[in-house]
Order: structure tokens, then C-alpha cells, then sequence
């Protein structure tokens, strides 16, 4: 059967379309029904289940920004683009065993709130603000722009601004009445129809390049290795080894858009189990989402834009009736990580914004500034949206912006979690000092082309820069210990206490088994692309 002409869908393509991404909405909107207070509203009422969050943590991570990015940059550069998806085995690891336990023990809302705790308000109202400049204008303007793209094959008349304001009011108008509870239930939904449409595109991928062998053998052998010598432009080892582990931990253990669903346990079992679900369900990724993108290289050879590699992959290689359900899939990716991202900053904003300055206000009184401060984040994020095109692709953008700003969070949440001695004063000037050292390395190394390095070594040499910092000011002006900061840091004893609890714990209910599983298969994974 003939592709369809790639700006227009079948009669029942769009039929597929319309009621999926319409029912979506109407899902989210019955639940919003359910929520009375903040707890309901921002966290769910703590009582999700582990299944629950793994899938919603993939579909806010698996965004059209990450589909988008993530075959484009396998097409540009090669898979080691998914040494960025791995990677999250690793680190989701690491927080199940050193962080979480304290971060759900803490009965907190946001990740700002648990800083509070362990330094001070100043430090709180910091990372606060850092974040929502994060969400606002990397994090959704990336996702409304990259859900734009297919949308704008769609429909080639209407401008991009248009296209992306509808996204947005869909995603904002479920987000604003339910909070949390409609937004965590949607994803989940989302995450099961996004695996199964990417496992549709890739088998088909492969058919129309001529199965498995054709494409290892008919592209570069650096097109299909993870482990990149120290020159290659898109992911060179040691940027591998020190770069990206910094910027995961960064997305996977501090932004509260990933945090918040884990904060939404019923336990902290349920927490630890979901996170590793959504650990193991990046591990296909490399199979549905990136490899197509290196199909692509034998399909589109030509390409003028890489972020064009997925849309073109949905719309040309699909039968009728499936390209609906891919695109629906697409641009409810789009809609319910605007979703997510948007009910997260909102958080933000009413939890460790406006509610320290106002602690009178009453439960209704912060649901309602929460939903406000949706709808103000959304025209914001509209607006920027657009600009996204001016930039040579979206992957280079997320992954640089990043690199230069989330260093001091970095610095200050690991070295924080170890040692007794950090303080708020050390923090707070990690914070302030470590920005403008980012600012200063942006405007040497990419605006001015001063210096020419990589974004992966910036990350690395940033956080070190402001771990530095934030030693010497807290040695420089101590300030005594309190019973708050302790109860955030890990010890041994800690460990200690879990063992004695887990010898009463069937081993396949044992997370420390399934994070050593996951660890050997990742492992293996890595060996054979390597």
C-alpha cells in the first residue's frame, strides 16, 4: 500500500486521532473529580502504586522532545545518543539506595522543600527558581515544540505558534482541574500506547531498510557503538563517564517533574519499585526509538533536518489506521508531558514560592494559586516555544543548556547527602557563584567561541567548580548541625537498619536483587553496542 502524501491523514486516521487524544483529555478530566486538598491535588494523595509510576515516569521522560531527539540524534550522530537513556539505569539505581529513602520519609512536596531541610530557606527559594526557568523554557517549550512538528505536517497552513497553543490548551486544561492524581493516570496510559507505536514504527523501519543485517552492515560502524573515542563529536567517553552521569542525576534525582511521581508512593516501597520499572523499561528504548533513527540513514539519506528523522518515520513507513494511532500516540506524548511538567512547576511555584511568603493561606486558596500558575507557565511557554527552530537542532539545546545550568544543584545535593559540614551559607553561594560561572562558560565557550569543548566536559568541570565553593564557604562560616539537616543525609547505620529489614523480604521482592538484575542486563546491553 502506497504512504500516504506526508502533510495529510486517511478519514480514519483522523477519526483514530481525534478520539484518542480526545479521550485522553476527558480521562483526565473525570479525575480531577476525585482531589480535595493540596496533597490530592500536587501528590495524589500519596496512595499511587508502583506499576503506576514506573509507566508515568517513562511517558514524562519519553516526551516528543526525547522521541524527536533521541532519532534525530541517531541519525545525526549515532546511537550513542542512548548512552543518555542507559545511563538512567545507573543513576535511578544509585537514588533508589541513597536518596529516597529520605526524600519519602520526609513526607515533603517538592525537591526545593527537602533542600530547605538540609540548608536553608535561602537555598529552597534558589533552587526554586532555577527550576522553574528549567521547566519553563527548556523542559515544556522543547516538548510543545517537538510535538509542533508532526502537528505542522498535519496541518502545513497553520503557524507554529497556533500549533503549539492548542497542544498547550489541551494539556493545561486536564492539568489545571485535576493536579497530579489526572496528570500520573494519563501518563500511564500514554506510556503503554508510546511503547507499543514505537515498537510499530521500528519493526517497520527495519522492513523497509531490509532487516537487522542490512542496516548494522550499510551504515559507519561508529553509527551503532555506544563507546566513542575521545574526539567524536556527539558522546566521547569520558563526557560518557563524568559528563552525563551529572546531568542524569540532575533530571532523574532533583527535577521535580520526575520526583514528583515517586513522591506520589504509597510507600517507599512502591517508590523504590516504580523507579526501578521505569529503569528497566529505558532498556528497549535502544530498539524502538533510537535504532529507527539509524534506519533512517538508508531511508532519508538527505535529510535537511535531523529533528524531521521521526515525523518522517510516523508518517511515510505506517499503514492507515496505525499512522493514526502513532500520531495520536505522538501528540498525547506532548500533551501529557506538558501535563506533568506544567502541574510540577506549579508546585513549585505555590509550595516554595508564594506559600513562604503567605503561610495563612488556606487548602482551597493553594489549589487555586496552583492552577493560576498553570495557566500563567502555559503562555509562557507558548511564547518561547517558537524560538526553538532558530537553533541548529533540539537535542543541542536541551543537552548544552543544561550542562551549563544545573552544576551547582548538582554540587550541592551530593555533597550535601554525604557530608555533615555543608551549610546553607555554602549552598546559597554554590547556587549564586556556580550560576554565574555557568553564564561565564556559555558566553566563552558557545556564544563567543573563545574555547572550543565539548558540552559533556563543561558539565563535569562546573560541578566541580561549585562543589569547591560550596566547601570552602561552609568551612569558612559554619554553622552548627540541626536535627532537619540530619535526617536528610545517608549513613551507614541507614544501611545497616535496611538489611535487617530485608532478611524478613522474599528475594524477588527485594530491590536490592532487581537493581543488581538491572544493572548485569544493562551491562550486557553496553557490551554489545560498545
Amino acid at each position: 500500500m502506497a504512504a500516504p502524501h506526508l502533510g495529510l491523514l486517511g478519514y480514519f486516521d483522523w477519526l483514530v486521532v481525534m478520539l484518542y487524544a480526545g479521550g485522553l483529555v476527558v480521562f483526565g478530566m473525570l479525575m480531577s473529580r476525585r482531589h480535595v486538598g493540596p496533597v490530592d491535588y500536587f501528590l495524589a494523595s500519596r496512595a499511587t502504586l508502583w506499576p503506576v509510576i514506573g509507566l508515568a515516569l517513562l511517558a514524562s521522560n519519553m516526551s516528543s522532545t526525547a522521541l524527536v531527539g533521541l532519532a534525530g540524534g541517531a541519525y545525526s550522530i549515532g546511537i550513542s545518543v542512548y548512552d543518555y537513556e542507559w545511563s538512567a539505569v545507573v543513576i535511578l539505581v544509585f537514588f533508589c539506595l541513597f536518596m529516597l529513602p529520605f526524600i519519602i520519609r520526609g513526607q515533603i512536596y517538592t525537591m526545593p522543600e527537602f533542600l530547605e531541610r538540609r540548608y536553608d530557606r535561602r537555598v529552597r527559594l534558589q533552587f526554586a527558581l532555577l527550576t522553574l526557568l528549567l521547566n519553563i523554557f527548556v523542559d515544556s517549550a522543547g516538548v510543545l515544540y517537538s510535538g509542533s512538528l508532526v502537528c505542522q505536517l498535519l496541518f502545513p497552513t497553520w503557524p507554529l505558534w497556533l500549533i503549539v497553543a492548542v497542544l498547550a490548551g489541551a494539556a493545561g486544561l486536564y492539568t489545571t482541574l485535576g493536579g497530579l492524581r489526572s496528570v500520573i493516570y494519563t501518563e500511564a496510559i500514554q506510556a503503554v500506547v508510546l511503547l507499543c507505536g514505537s515498537l510499530m514504527i521500528s519493526l517497520g523501519a527495519f522492513h523497509r531498510a531490509g532487516g537487522w543485517h542490512a542496516v548494522m552492515s550499510g551504515v559507519a560502524p561508529a553509527a551503532v557503538s555506544l563507546i566513542r573515542p575521545i574526539g567524536d563529536p556527539g558522546v566521547p567517553w569520558p563526557g560518557l563517564l563524568l559528563g552525563i552521569p551529572l546531568l542524569g542525576f540532575y533530571y532523574w534525582c532533583t527535577n521535580q517533574s520526575m520526583v514528583q511521581r515517586m513522591l506520589s508512593a504509597k510507600d517507599i516501597d512502591h517508590a523504590r519499585w516504580g523507579a526501578l520499572f521505569a529503569a528497566l523499561l529505558k532498556l528497549p528504548i535502544l530498539f524502538v526509538i533510537v535504532l529507527p533513527g539509524t534506519c533512517a540513514l538508508l531511508l532519508f539519506p538527505r535529510l535537511a533536518k535531523s529533528d524531521m528523522v521521526y515525523p518522517r518515520l510516523i508518517l511515510e513507513l505506517l499503514p492507515p489506521g496505525l499512522i493514526g494511532l502513532v500520531v495520536a500516540g505522538f501528540i498525547a506524548a506532548t500533551m501529557v508531558s506538558i501535563a506533568s511538567m506544567l502541574n510540577s512547576a506549579s508546585t513549585l511555584i505555590t509550595m516554595d514560592v508564594i506559600k513562604q511568603f503567605r503561610r495563612d493561606l488556606s487548602d482551597p486558596q493553594v489549589v487555586l494559586i496552583g492552577r493560576w500558575s498553570t495557566a500563567a507557565l502555559l503562555v509562557v511557554a507558548v511564547a518561547w516555544a517558537p524560538q526553538l527552530q532558530l537553533f541548529p537542532s533540539l537535542w543541542q539545546y536541551l543537552q548544552a543548556v543544561l550542562a551549563y545550568a544545573v552544576p551547582p544543584v548538582v554540587a550541592i545535593f551530593i555533597v550535601g547527602l554525604f557530608w555533615r559540614g555543608a551549610n546553607g551559607n555554602g549552598a546559597s553561594a554554590a547556587m549564586l557563584l556556580g550560576s554565574v560561572c555557568g553564564l561565564a562558560l556559555f558566553l566563552i565557550n558557545v556564544a563567543f567561541h573563545w574555547t572550543n569543548f565539548h558540552f559533556l566536559y563543561a558539565a563535569p568541570i562546573l560541578t566541580g567548580i561549585d562543589a569547591a565553593i560550596l566547601v570552602a564557604v561552609s568551612l569558612w562560616r559554619p554553622l552548627p548541625s540541626t536535627a532537619a539537616s540530619d535526617s536528610t543525609m545517608w549513613r551507614p547505620a541507614f544501611s545497616r537498619a535496611e538489611q535487617l529489614r530485608l532478611r524478613l523480604v522474599p528475594v524477588w521482592r527485594d530491590y536490592r536483587y532487581q537493581a543488581g538484575a538491572l544493572l548485569a542486563l544493562t551491562a550486557g546491553l553496553v557490551y554489545t553496542f560498545r
